[in-house]
């Protein structure tokens, strides 16, 4: 199992606008229709990487759980489907359905927007503020697959609490750690 970290880009980057479609819906959504007036976390993940299957269940509990506070969560995967199929649209559907996803699983064939935002591996997490700037990059926790370390989402849970309180983000925010993006060669 690969252990790839995210790259820490600059907090305050503004987010990358995009336009994928929905795996879910079937609808092309936007950055701008889905972001939150509030908080909006994009969010690079997969169907088949352990890291992302680990964390899986408590994440769409963590999303239910922020999204009724007014935050917005949308999902990504950019994986490479010619050589890895399991990560193809028909079959994100229906991780979506079993994992009981409330936020939009999008597909970025091109990759360019997994480009656009520098996201390096699954999961990778950014948290934007009302302003579409980046205020969170790093880790969901400190669980990983084999630690031991149960799945909280207090890293992130810690990220929203204070954006939506209007506090200082902690400015020692940890790297996710995961699987590669499976880029195309």
């Amino acid at each position: 199992m690969a252990r790839t970290p995210s790259n820490m880009i600059p907090l305050g980057s503004k987010a990358p606008t995009f336009s994928l479609p929905d795996t879910v819906s079937g609808k092309n959504v936007s950055f701008e229709e889905l972001a939150s007036p509030w908080g909006t976390v994009v969010m690079f993940i997969c169907n088949h990487c352990p890291f992302v299957v680990h964390l899986a269940p408590e994440l769409s509990k963590f999303a239910r759980e922020f999204t009724e506070q007014g935050a917005s969560f949308i999902a990504i995967s950019s994986n490479d489907v010619e050589n890895y199929p399991q990560d193809g649209p028909e079959l994100m559907k229906e991780n979506a359905k079993a994992n009981d996803y409330c936020f939009p699983y999008l597909y970025d064939e091109t990759q360019q927007v997994a480009k656009a935002y520098d996201a390096a591996c699954t999961p990778d997490f950014y948290i934007y503020d009302g302003d579409h700037k980046l205020v969170y990059r790093g880790q969901f926790d400190s669980s990983r697959p084999g630690n031991g370390v149960p799945v909280t989402g207090e890293d992130m849970r810690n990220a929203l609490e204070k954006l939506k309180n209007g506090e200082p983000q902690e400015a020692n925010q940890k790297p996710s750690i995961g699987c590669n993006i499976k880029w195309k060669s």
